[in-house]
């Protein structure tokens, strides 16, 4: 049986947009058709023959999850949507770099996702820390449930922002744990082979990346107070 993190962050129910940030669906249509049931290897073949249904099949099944994954790790809707397709045209031009008996099409394509957002990271500024970060308002907060009235509505679209804010800030080896374990809801198994490294070393980066978000949570919620003394 796989193991999966113990959910230290589900009081906050981290989001983006108004989308709860929970476990991802491949597609938004209901009841998979009989050819979306099909194994993903053998859709590929077909797709690679040319059958473009076969590939929108392959496309409904998995861009989702993988614009997601790609959202929650660089927080540019654009630059997700590059990679997103980078993917699929690395996929299409050379559907034999996938083998079946080394595990599922969806687990390849996360890898390759994974690579591209690694080189788009990389090529940015590197991070800052969250302890190095001042406390400006722009970091992690909690989102409000049930907003009805114009200002609780601002309130959560403020504290939105504040979270998809302090997810971008963590260092990206702790980032990613979060997204795998937490946001993707994988096992730790699951989100260590995704990483390329072992489930003690997801556990850790899980465990610092929970410290520092609570961290900064505690923070941002202690602000106000603050405030309303020194006034």
């Amino acid at each position: 049986m796989q193991s999966r993190p113990a959910g230290h962050m589900g009081t906050y129910r981290l989001c983006y947009g108004n989308v709860y940030m929970g476990p991802g669906r491949a597609s938004e249509s209901g009841e998979l058709s009989i050819a979306d049931q099909e194994r993903g290897d053998l859709l590929l073949r077909r797709a690679a023959k040319g059958d473009e249904e076969a590939f929108t099949l392959l496309y409904r099944r998995h861009q989702a999850a993988l614009y997601r994954f790609a959202l929650r790790m660089t927080g540019n809707a654009w630059a997700a949507e590059e990679i997103v397709q980078d993917v699929f045209m690395t996929l299409m031009r050379d559907p034999k770099k996938y083998d079946a008996t080394r595990g599922t099409l969806g687990g390849f394509l996360y890898g390759v996702a994974r690579n591209r957002v690694m080189k788009h990271l990389e090529r940015l500024p590197r991070e800052v820390s969250l302890e190095e970060k001042n406390d400006d308002g722009t970091g992690h907060g909690i989102v409000l449930q049930d907003a009805t009235t114009p200002a609780t509505q601002a309130e959560k679209r403020e504290r939105v922002e504040q979270v998809r804010s302090a997810v971008l800030d963590l260092p990206t080896e702790f980032r990613e744990a979060v997204v795998l374990c937490e946001l993707e809801e994988m096992s730790y198994e699951e989100a260590a082979q995704m990483a390329g490294c072992p489930i003690g070393t997801i556990r850790s980066r899980l465990h610092r990346g929970r410290a520092l978000l609570m961290a900064r949570l505690e923070m941002l919620r202690g602000s106000p107070r603050r405030a309303s003394v020194a006034k």
